[in-house]
């Protein structure tokens, strides 16, 4: 009898702790599970959204969502707010502009020909469009939704940045001229600066200060341009190809791709040495970091891909598949 009962309690006993081992695992897995959940999040801490040129769609992420653009949309910009997305189409020699949280589209407006880069003014007033075929800059009002001037410019304008003031516009004249520049109170152009080293100037971003200026050149090369003393400071060999180029927040680094190559390039801000160059597939165009500079989002326009880039460590978190020839990126916050 005696051995009978504890044979009885042996097999409770190890049924309870099989039960309590069952439940730390079923917990361990949930706890994961929650904390990939939150990883997740955490890559997006504001919407992104990434034009789709082949098939004229947006992709806004988190969510993953994707909605109908319209025919070759190309280079994008968000307003201040986020409330409205700004993109062009060549194609159509048009910009369109979007409201992000409906995805309806509020007005199609016509711009020049080979309508490329494109910037929103700091007050979200306006927002500055490069016509490269025709070398003029459309002044478009975002209260109006018409133009309000076109500018001519030097030839083959491909990009635009403002001035922290907004008081200066910048375009990139991939013909060859240099760094343009409009005053945009009287919205004339009233110089070029040269731009030795870089010979075809062109996506740019400018430092917090909006005293630098860093211009991707369509080949493989970056300068840094002075904008007080209006001197190239430095070239930088990078990666093949064009691609865009972005400054973190802060001014810690910036970021540039290679849409001919599979690397994204990353440079100290403070010494412009290269800090690292990171494989991340094919075909890598439009980068942009997040506002807080956690994360840099990087399109391959070559394997349709977005790739998620941690900017502590400088590898990758996580890729997303995304089709349709995915080119270029806004994120709110970092407008």
């Amino acid at each position: 009898m005696t051995g009978i009962i504890n044979r009885f309690y042996r097999n409770t006993l190890m049924k309870k702790t099989l039960v309590k081992r069952v439940k730390m695992i079923a917990a361990g897995c949930l706890a994961l599970a929650c904390s990939l959940s939150v990883q997740a999040e955490e890559l997006f801490p504001e919407d992104i959204f990434v034009t789709l040129k082949d098939s004229g769609e947006i992709a806004q992420y988190a969510g993953q969502d994707v909605w109908k653009g319209d025919p070759v949309m190309l280079y994008n910009a968000i307003t201040p707010d986020g409330k409205r997305l700004v993109v062009s189409s060549p194609k159509t020699a048009s910009i369109y502009v979007f409201d992000t949280a409906t995805h309806k589209r509020l007005a199609k407006v016509k711009v020049g020909k080979a309508s490329k880069g494109l910037k929103v003014s700091p007050d979200g007033k306006e927002v500055y469009v490069a016509n490269e075929a025709e070398a003029t800059v459309s002044v478009v009002s975002l209260e109006r939704y018409e133009v309000m001037a076109t500018i001519p410019v030097d030839k083959t304008p491909h990009n635009v940045r403002f001035s922290p003031d907004g008081r200066k516009a910048y375009v990139t004249m991939q013909g060859g001229a240099g760094l343009g520049v409009i005053d945009t109170h009287s919205r004339k152009y009233i110089k070029v600066i040269p731009t030795p080293g870089i010979p075809n100037p062109h996506n740019l971003d400018l430092s917090d200060d909006g005293n630098t200026a860093y211009i991707r050149d369509v080949s493989n090369v970056v300068g840094v341009l002075d904008l007080k003393t209006e001197k190239i400071v430095k070239v930088i060999t990078v990666g093949h190809g064009h691609a865009g180029i972005d400054i973190a927040p802060g001014g810690k680094y910036i970021y540039t791709g290679s849409i001919a190559g599979d690397t994204v390039t990353v440079i100290d801000a403070l010494s412009l040495k290269i800090v690292k160059t990171i494989k991340v597939g094919y075909g890598p165009h439009g980068v942009r970091v997040s506002k807080d500079g956690r994360w840099l989002y990087v399109v391959l326009t070559s394997e349709d891909k977005l790739v998620v880039v941690d900017t502590r460590s400088l590898t990758i978190a996580k890729q997303f598949s995304v089709a349709s020839f995915p080119f270029w990126i806004a994120v709110t916050g970092n407008p």
